[in-house]
């Protein structure tokens, strides 16, 4: 090869090797970051011709579905309505207000897009990217029924259903719902959906937590089993009106109870009882299993985490969350339930799943498979173990007081015939007095062989968890264990 020649090959070699490195450069390496940028509208509209996958309920029927036009584009629609708006979000390219919730922690999936590579890839030889389908857990009749008894008690409220083996998520409620059909009107967020009282896109399953009253002593109770610093026939003092950190705290009536063995304690809800357990079991101790059942941390939910809260003590003052050592914690009213601890319906359903599954808190999940367009599985959600709560004999022995709340306490309401429950209701003051109420409920049932862990709360009630919450508890129970 004579020299002329060979320059001009190597010439040709390097701008070959330039225009390599370009392309690699903008179509891979930097592609997330044109596909973020704002100014970008090839995303837009590359997006309305790519079939977004569909997504199913645990029974098989769509929760969303996206139809081709006769100009090829693709419109996203949801035949449930208003059942699955939280859980499931919405996604819409056109208008292009974006996606929310399940659709948008799944948009990968959804939409068929892989890492950079292989995208480009698939590009280059002309293969038509397509979305796979997902399956959730969701149960659309336990669903129905949490949204509807909901709405009849109470202006808001939640419910979180979970299978306590698994982690999966049945019922995932929260009312105001809104219709992800009808969720933009000239291409915005229509007016209906950003209602500032009502605040129906909030998903009070997931975000913005309330005291959750009597249920946290639940955790009181297994941090003290647990630890060996009481068992259930340990006695404490549930006089009312004892002071903690200074300041008298009364139970229920004001009714006075002396002497009590934790187990009757924990059946007849009586504060000043887990008020004490707390102050003896210290500050640490109480953190120790709070995170341990998941509090102080986002829920490690198949869903976007800037759209949850985590559960967490805010104290007023100083007003904003701290760790539970904090001097400015109240043990004895957080053990309780109160004293500023905020939590979420899914944090108090895992809970009960935690105590239901002999102490081993699993992962939550809302998906449970993906699905290609040949009908392949690509990718199944195996249960996974977000942290083990507390020793076997211990989630035994909170589950058998547990099963006296429902058997002869407080949560008699809860009960299904032919079924053992075990629960535990809850009722925290809100800042309207005492007459006003946040009423909750959690459980599980069977209790001998639990298949669903529930947390339900309805905000501003004038009556107790037990009332309120522990019916709605059980036909959504019910309804999962047909």
């Amino acid at each position: 090869m004579n020299k002329p020649i060979g320059r001009l090959f190597v010439v040709a070699l390097l701008m070959f090797g330039a225009l390599l490195v370009s392309t690699s450069w903008w179509t891979v390496l930097r592609a997330q970051k044109l596909d973020d940028n704002p100014r970008n509208a090839r995303d837009t509209i590359r997006d309305q011709k790519i079939r977004r996958g569909t997504i199913y309920a645990a029974d098989g029927s769509v929760i969303a579905r996206s139809t081709r036009d006769d100009e090829g584009v693709y419109h996203r629609s949801y035949p449930q309505g208003k059942r699955f708006g939280h859980p499931v979000g919405y996604a819409y390219s056109s208008p292009p207000i974006g996606q929310t919730e399940l659709e948008r922690y799944r948009n990968d999936e959804l939409t068929g897009q892989k890492n950079g590579i292989t995208t480009t890839f698939d590009q280059l030889i002309g293969k038509q990217r397509e979305g796979d389908d997902l399956r959730t857990s969701l149960d659309p009749k336990a669903q129905q029924t949490a949204l509807d008894e909901i709405a009849q008690v109470g202006s808001s409220g939640a419910a979180v259903a979970l299978d306590p083996r698994t982690g999966a998520v049945k019922v995932m409620a929260s009312t105001p719902t809104y219709n992800p059909n009808t969720i933009a009107e000239k291409g915005q967020l229509s007016a209906a959906n950003t209602d500032e009282k009502n605040k129906p896109l909030v998903n009070r399953a997931v975000q913005f937590g309330g005291a959750p009253g009597s249920t946290f002593k639940v955790v009181t109770s297994t941090a003290a089993i647990d630890t060996g610093a009481f068992s259930p026939g340990s006695t404490v003092d549930g006089d009312s009106g004892q002071k903690f950190s200074g300041v008298p705290l009364a139970n229920d009536f004001n009714e006075d109870f002396g002497q009590i063995d934790l187990k009757t304690a924990l059946a007849k809800s009586v504060n000043t009882a887990f008020a004490n357990v707390g102050e003896k079991l210290g500050k640490a101790t109480m953190k120790k299993y709070m995170e341990r059942f998941g509090f102080d941390a986002k829920p490690q939910l198949d869903y976007p985490d800037d759209s949850m809260s985590a559960s967490v003590v805010a104290p007023n003052p100083p007003g904003r969350a701290v760790p539970p050592t904090s001097r400015y914690v109240d043990v004895g009213r957080m053990s309780i339930g109160q004293g500023g601890l905020q939590a979420t319906p899914l944090q108090m359903a895992q809970v009960a799943a935690a105590v239901a599954n002999g102490g081993k808190l699993m992962r939550p999940h809302l998906t449970t498979r993906v699905i290609d367009r040949d009908g392949r599985t690509v990718d199944t959600i195996e249960p996974k173990v977000q942290s083990t709560v507390m020793k076997p004999s211990t989630a035994a022995a909170v589950t058998d007081m547990m099963v006296g709340v429902v058997q002869s306490g407080t949560g008699t309401k809860a009960q299904i015939p032919g079924i053992q429950v075990a629960g535990k209701t809850g009722t925290a003051e809100t800042e309207f007095g005492t007459k006003i109420n946040d009423v909750w409920f959690i459980g599980f049932a069977p209790a001998d062989n639990p298949r669903i862990a529930v947390a339900v709360t309805v905000k501003a009630v004038t009556g107790f968890g037990g009332d309120f919450a522990a019916p709605i508890a059980r036909d959504i129970m019910e309804e999962l264990l047909k």
